[in-house]
């Protein structure tokens, strides 16, 4: 790489800092984010030598499969060694895409085997997060599972406590958590610029069949052709069922339903910028609104979690929406609200708007005073004039901030990026397994919580239901 083309490369990432916090005041000029980024970048200019190679294999090639592993080989260095689904027509598709010479499989124990894998993406149902996490760590592979980490919240202390023992690298994919948009985000709500935190909003709606998981079924899906038999070990017996096994995010049985797939990017994001643990107590609500197509998981769902205060941030509260069928056409949006203002985080772009009390109390307008006698308004109004001045009954005005993430960037591949970093360096990752597990236990609380009818309190510290 030549002198000139580094000095581009630095100068372009300048101005993404320059123009992206229009209104950033001086504390906030360090651009943490944008530098995060430059140091990536560059060291990736820098030629992998063979040592340096990450051989990846894949365990569950469906939708989020596909979009993982193509993320995966934009890091140089990293390179396919094999995949594993138990649905036929996903190994065709994968030796169409990768070459007739791919290894493939229908049992990830071969794949595991495989002593030239260095790392598994792991992107099956739910159900089987644990134990194939379990197995690969066991065997020495690094591990980048799929959100939620874990299907049930007995799961999540023996996955910990299997990454420990084995001392290899495990990162949980909610991707969200790597972008430099969040890194500013919580840049910004640690220096105070919407005050003193006090409430989370949080929202994530689709309007669409697929969106709302009805995804397209195979004509050749049978209880052969998808192993049934060995996709059913880790549950209940069940009679084959092509809609649990291709849409299976709608049933109880494999899945986890919107907690487990849009309420945990909520509260993994959430997580990162305020640094909390988790909330201390829990409850959900859902309906079957539109998409009454036999699942058993509601198309619409609300939550609301209680965080205390902590050494890491104030009491807030945390409300969390998920709508199928939204009239909105679907929104992502996390919108932290202060007492000075409010911060809208949507994908990778910052809002900050202000809105400041004066210092002076409330005076008249919709107020008591009105009804009081003329002596007596004519008296306390005298006695507001001379207690408060002009500048104090005034409202602090102050701009609004603005951070956009450069054009084309993707929270995805830095997410990529920060594991096979961790892999090559052994530094920590992003979200590692207790992240993961703090984030994935008060989602699937929210299960818990909408089937039992009542509220669940949970210790983020201890990490375990009360």
């Amino acid at each position: 790489m030549s002198k000139q083309n580094h000095a581009s490369r630095r100068k372009f990432l300048q101005q993404i800092g320059a123009t992206g916090i229009l209104a950033a005041a001086a504390p906030l000029s360090s651009l943490a984010a944008k530098e995060k980024a430059e140091e990536r970048i560059l060291h990736y200019e820098k030629k992998i030598s063979p040592a340096d190679k990450i051989r990846i294999g894949v365990i569950g090639f469906g939708i989020q499969g596909h979009y993982d592993l193509a993320t995966a080989l934009k890091v140089p260095g990293v390179e396919l060694a094999g995949i594993c689904d138990l649905y036929t027509g996903r190994l065709e598709n994968a030796k169409e895409l990768y070459g007739n010479d791919l290894f493939t499989t229908r049992n990830y124990k071969a794949l595991l085997d495989k002593s030239d894998i260095d790392a598994v993406i792991i992107a099956t149902t739910d159900c089987w997060h644990a134990r194939i996490t379990k197995d690969a760590l066991a065997k020495g592979k690094a591990v980048y599972c799929e959100k939620p980490m874990v299907y049930k919240i007995s799961e999540g202390a023996d996955v910990i406590d299997a990454q420990k023992k084995a001392g290899k690298i495990l990162q949980v994919g909610s991707q969200r958590v790597s972008s430099i948009g969040l890194a500013k985000a919580k840049e910004l709500l640690a220096a105070g610029e919407i005050g003193k935190l006090n409430m989370v909003n949080a929202v994530y709606d689709r309007q669409g069949s697929i969106g709302a998981w009805e995804y397209t079924i195979p004509d050749d899906a049978s209880a052969e052709t998808t192993d049934w038999e060995h996709f059913i070990e880790v549950t209940e017996k069940m009679p084959y069922d092509a809609k649990k096994f291709f849409w299976w995010r709608a049933f109880k049985e494999v899945g986890t339903g919107v907690a487990g797939d849009l309420f945990i990017h909520l509260l993994s994001g959430t997580h990162f910028i305020t640094n909390s643990k988790g909330p201390s107590s829990i409850y959900s609500t859902g309906q079957f609104s539109y998409w009454k197509d036999g699942r058993n998981m509601p198309d619409v769902m609300a939550g609301v979690m209680q965080y205390a205060d902590t050494q890491e941030h104030p009491a807030f509260q945390l409300t969390l929406q998920v709508n199928f069928i939204s009239g909105t056409g679907g929104q992502e949006a996390i919108r932290f609200v202060g007492s000075e203002g409010v911060m809208d985080v949507k994908g990778s772009n910052i809002t900050i708007h202000h809105s400041i009390m004066p210092e002076a109390p409330g005076f008249g307008g919709y107020d008591s005073l009105f009804t009081f006698s003329k002596e007596m308004r004519e008296k306390m109004q005298k006695e507001y004039d001379a207690k408060w001045t002009a500048a104090q009954k005034t409202q602090l005005k102050k701009d609004d901030i603005i951070y956009k993430a450069p054009e084309g960037y993707s929270e995805h591949l830095d997410h990529f990026t920060n594991f096979f970093d961790a892999i090559r360096t052994g530094k920590p990752v992003v979200e590692d397994a207790v992240f993961g597990f703090r984030a994935a236990a008060p989602a699937l609380a929210c299960n818990e919580s909408y089937f039992r009818k009542k509220i669940m309190n949970w210790d983020p510290e201890n990490m375990q239901l009360l």
